[in-house]
């Protein structure tokens, strides 16, 4: 397609040379004539002008089309690259200025598209992975029931049904993330005491922790202001937050959960005495399917927790340091 589009425009710039020396031609013997006629002589000197003349117009004309042309072709040929699935096509800015902002243009334009793909291909095989194994698990036991190897009673569909709640809540978390992501997530914004929902959902995890012998210990500033926010998915991010500082607490340890106004903002952090976060792993700790090699999970809260404080129009942040314990905050705005 570019070798056509070079083509052609060459055979433009033929053809526009043709034009321009007609009309500089014209031109030329038109002042000829009128010097000729007021001084009644020959034009000797003029003819070979008239020539330059013409010459340098048509290698004005022939450059201008190439600065044009090429440049072009470039993008056309990067265009079908990217419209055949290949996005690491890009273009060498060149040319005028609008041609290079548009080259630019281009090249950011393959770079997203090209992350997404790396994003989807890396989803794709993350839930295939994920599913994988409830699936072998329910076609096992499927299998020996048909099998007459189990009784169909509550002790051997127990597990089946464990697996499909594997499953749903694998869906409905991706539902949630996608829904966030794109900015569709409905949320049901109400008055909110953000202490309260604060304790209560540190009140949920107590037993749990009890059971682990972790301390659960609050910090929670009494004069909050009221937020604006969907208190539901307020303790969805709590949650995450505190079943995962639950999660990496050996016995003996506590977990200090703290809510605090900021500048203008209200703080909420959850502070874990675990074995930390590597330094390498810290910038991934909110990436979708992202998990240590201690995890058992899906990988799918933080990310989820990061989504929904973002979607109230919030941040997130964790600070950690290996040996040190973690520290999975945050920030709200005090008007939101």
């Amino acid at each position: 397609m570019r070798g056509r589009f070079v083509r052609r425009a060459a055979g433009f710039a033929f053809l526009a040379f043709l034009v321009f020396a007609f009309v500089v031609a014209a031109f030329v013997t038109l002042l000829i004539n009128i010097f000729n006629s007021a001084r009644g002589g020959g034009s000797a000197v003029f003819v070979p002008l008239a020539i330059l003349a013409v010459v340098i117009v048509a290698f004005g004309v022939a450059r201008g089309i190439r600065r044009l042309a090429v440049p072009l072709g470039d993008l056309i040929d990067a265009a079908e690259r990217v419209e055949a699935g290949d996005y690491s096509a890009r273009v060498r800015p060149r040319g005028p200025r609008e041609l290079r902002s548009l080259a630019r243009a281009f090249n950011a334009m393959s770079t997203r598209l090209e992350t997404s793909e790396e994003q989807r291909r890396r989803l794709l095989a993350d839930v295939t992975h994920e599913l994988r194994t409830p699936l072998t698990i329910m076609q096992g036991n499927l299998e020996a029931l048909l099998d007459g190897l189990y009784p169909a009673d509550a002790q051997h569909l127990e597990p089946i049904l464990d697996e499909t709640r594997v499953i749903s809540r694998l869906v409905d978390d991706l539902r949630t993330l996608s829904l966030a992501e794109a900015g569709a997530l409905t949320l049901h914004r109400e008055p909110t005491d953000i202490g309260q929902l604060v304790a209560d959902s540190v009140g949920s995890f107590r037993p749990q922790a009890d059971g682990a012998g972790v301390a659960l210990v609050t910090a929670i500033d009494a004069a909050l202001p009221q937020l604006e926010v969907d208190p539901v998915r307020l303790r969805e991010v709590l949650s995450n937050l505190l079943s995962n500082a639950l999660r990496y607490t050996p016995s003996g340890g506590n977990v200090r959960v703290g809510a605090s106004r900021l500048d203008g903002h209200v703080r909420v952090s959850v502070h874990d005495t675990g074995p930390g976060i590597a330094a390498d792993a810290l910038p991934h700790v909110f990436d979708r399917f992202y998990k240590s090699e201690e995890s058992h999970g899906a990988g799918l809260g933080l990310a989820i927790a990061k989504s929904l404080v973002v979607a109230h129009g919030g941040e997130i942040e964790a600070v950690s340091e290996a040996g040190q314990g973690t520290d999975m905050r945050f920030t709200l705005p005090a008007t939101s």
